[in-house]
């Protein structure tokens, strides 16, 4: 499935997006969790700034 899923974002409006993963630790247990989004590429460093 993940063939398919990259295959379709590179085509079309897909191209504008960045799908980003970010390390966030979590505020009940204290362990760091992985938070995945689909961004516009010029928001990508504003993403990771907050």
């Amino acid at each position: 499935m993940a063939k398919k899923a990259v295959a379709s974002l590179q085509k079309g409006e897909g191209r504008g997006h960045a799908k980003v993963i970010k390390m966030v630790k979590s505020p009940k247990t204290g362990a760091y969790i992985f938070q995945e989004d689909m961004v516009i590429n010029e928001k990508v460093k504003d993403y990771f700034a907050k």
